[in-house]
């Protein structure tokens, strides 16, 4: 049985190559150029693209241990306690098991630039709407269902390992350090975001949409962008910024963008940036905790290389998106609700290591 290609947050074609006569190497490159050259600026494939890029991104970097509550060891040390003290997270440490969630969405392609030949530039798309079902149980367990327009996306983590499965390419493990769900980040659980930016560092002030923002930033280490990389693909950077306001001390911004390299034998390196920032509002009380009950993202793709003959490319797309139910401590949520699919319940030796990696998988 062939061994499975790592997960994937990008724009994906939904016909693989069925081939095991070509090399990995070769498999690899010619793989990703089917599913990324041209289907990045074919308007048929924005249904996908949006579900690739906005549907289940994880997060850059591990949930890390919090250090002591009554610790102010720097000032993003206190940027945190103000938060935790904003959200009243801290009456739920130690009590509450898991967490339900319930929401809406809504994507769109907003734009392109630089795209194929013929492909008018800032061309509106239509808006594709859905909704979506979460679960979370501590530590590092999760699982969402999000249906937009009739395709479904199912993505989680039993704690070991994160996938996700969509109906275009099956069940898909993810490698490197074990994240959080990106969804759960943006104001829905405050625990995981305290915990998440302990050890990030105070990058100084910035006005955003006219709130006054104390900046916090979080890098992926080498090791795990080594272990996100290939032959053909490099991850270079994965980073993140935290903005808290200055008077409310609750996480208002939330930007990761991350580069990879991609380059085949004897060909010019070409080079993919892709930047999600999303707008964190509408924060309501649900149990004494304030929880963002709404919000917006936008994405850029950013494609570059001297191998590039239409020059620099850009993709836009965004997303509004609304929670609707949220609930702690739901009887009857067990582990088995977290169990993989079995596709991906297999321990992989050192010695057959997935060599395949998207060169845009975060």
């Amino acid at each position: 049985m062939s061994r499975l290609a790592p997960l994937s947050e990008e724009p994906i074609n939904e016909e693989e190559d069925k081939s095991n006569n070509c090399s990995k190497k070769g498999q690899s490159w010619k793989n990703w150029l089917k599913s990324h050259f041209p289907l990045v600026f074919n308007k048929k494939s924005d249904l996908k693209i949006l579900l690739s890029v906005l549907g289940c991104p994880l997060f850059p970097v591990s949930v890390h241990p919090k250090l002591p509550i009554k610790e102010v060891c720097s000032s993003a040390q206190y940027i945190i306690q103000h938060f935790t003290a904003a959200t009243g997270c801290r009456k739920l440490e130690g009590r509450v098991k898991n967490i339900f969630a319930t929401g809406k969405v809504a994507m769109a392609m907003v734009d392109e630039l630089g795209g194929s030949p013929g492909l008018a530039a800032g061309a509106t798309g239509d808006a594709q709407k859905g909704c979506f079902v979460m679960w979370q149980m501590f530590p590092n367990k999760w699982l969402i269902e999000l249906v937009v327009s009739g395709h479904k996306v199912v993505a989680g983590s039993d704690g070991n390992v994160a996938w996700r499965h969509t109906p275009w390419l099956g069940a898909h493990a993810a490698k490197g350090c074990l994240r959080p769900l990106r969804r759960t980040l943006q104001g829905l659980d405050p625990m995981a975001i305290s915990a998440v930016f302990s050890p990030a560092q105070y990058m100084g002030e910035k006005c955003v949409s006219g709130i006054d923002c104390f900046v916090l930033k979080l890098s992926a280490d080498l090791a795990d962008l080594a272990d996100r990389s290939d032959s053909t693909a490099e991850m270079i950077k994965h980073v993140v910024f935290g903005y808290f306001s200055q008077r409310s001390g609750l996480l208002v911004y939330l930007e990761d963008s991350y580069l990879t390299r991609i380059q085949s034998p004897g060909s010019y390196p070409t080079y993919w940036e892709t930047t999600i920032a999303t707008k964190v509002e509408d924060y309501r009380m649900v149990d004494g905790v304030m929880i963002a009950h709404g919000g917006q993202s936008s994405v850029m793709i950013t494609r570059f290389g001297d191998n590039l003959k239409a020059g620099l490319s850009i993709t836009r797309m965004e997303e509004t998106w609304s929670i609707d139910d949220i609930a702690f401590n739901v009887e009857g949520l067990s582990m088995d609700c977290f169990i993989p699919p079995k596709e991906v319940q297999k321990d992989y030796p050192e010695e057959e290591k997935i060599d395949w990696r998207s060169p845009l998988h975060r």
